[in-house]
């Protein structure tokens, strides 16, 4: 019997980070530069327009702004807490991309402190 061979799906790039500035993260014009900019700078294609709500207003360590943007190989998903000062991105793609430079960039467009970066090939 011929052994199957393993076959990547894709890679996705999970990135926690805290103490951003908050005024990016709170500016709904500052999100979407940030995913036009990183569309570009990792090669890839948006599929429709960003889908970028603020909600969780009953408490104020929910509050936030939530964003979609699919991409033509998969989506970019971000969340963000006003109140933690924290930023949650997924960079999810069934084509490679460079991880490193993505991971590089957000911390910088968020001028975060400090980041948790996990890159899995799913």
């Amino acid at each position: 019997m011929k052994k199957k061979e393993k076959k990547i799906f894709g890679y996705e790039l999970v990135l926690d980070l805290f103490e951003c500035d908050v005024d990016v993260i709170t500016s709904k014009k500052k999100l979407k530069q940030y995913v036009d900019q990183l569309c570009k700078l990792i090669k890839m294609k948006k599929y429709g327009k960003i889908l970028l709500l603020y909600f969780g207003e009953k408490e104020i360590f929910t509050k936030g702004y939530s964003l979609v943007q699919l991409i033509e190989t998969s989506s970019i998903t971000g969340h963000f807490s006003d109140y933690w000062k924290t930023a949650y991105i997924n960079i999810f793609s069934c084509k490679a991309y460079d991880h490193a430079l993505a991971g590089k960039f957000t911390k910088e467009f968020f001028k975060a402190k400090r980041v948790k970066s996990r890159f899995l090939i799913r």
